[in-house]
């Protein structure tokens, strides 16, 4: 069973940076893909950020491009979202996903991703 854990979370002003962290439990975290969704109070859950096996792709959702940064450590089994020029609308409970078999066409699609981590609270205050 891969299990995932997310942390790094909490309160920040506007225009702040946060860093997320999502450790997973596998001994083959190497092939999968891994992505960043959210889900703010009374909205669906959305895509963030995506980054493939190896690292060689990354895709965002427009609304962070430019402000995210989703990064992968394959030997520490973990996965990251550099946060940066935070605003109160990024305000959500962040999750982590895994799945070994995604196409890269779909990975903005959160049914495709067969695990998830509990979620981690951020909060931006303007």
């Amino acid at each position: 069973q891969v299990q995932l854990v997310e942390s790094g979370g909490g309160l920040v002003q506007a225009g702040g940076s946060l860093r997320l962290s999502c450790e997973v439990s596998t001994r083959t975290f190497s092939s999968y893909t891994m992505g960043w969704f959210r889900q703010a109070p009374g909205k669906e859950r959305e895509f963030v950020a995506a980054i493939g096996r190896s690292s060689a792709w990354k895709d965002y959702a427009d609304s962070v491009q430019g402000r995210f940064a989703i990064s992968r450590d394959n030997a520490k089994n973990t996965v990251y979202l550099e946060m940066s020029s935070l605003k109160p609308e990024d305000t959500a409970l962040y999750y982590c996903a895994a799945d070994s078999t995604i196409s890269t066409a779909v990975v903005t699609a959160l049914y495709e991703y067969d695990f998830w981590g509990q979620g981690t609270q951020v909060t931006v205050s303007s």
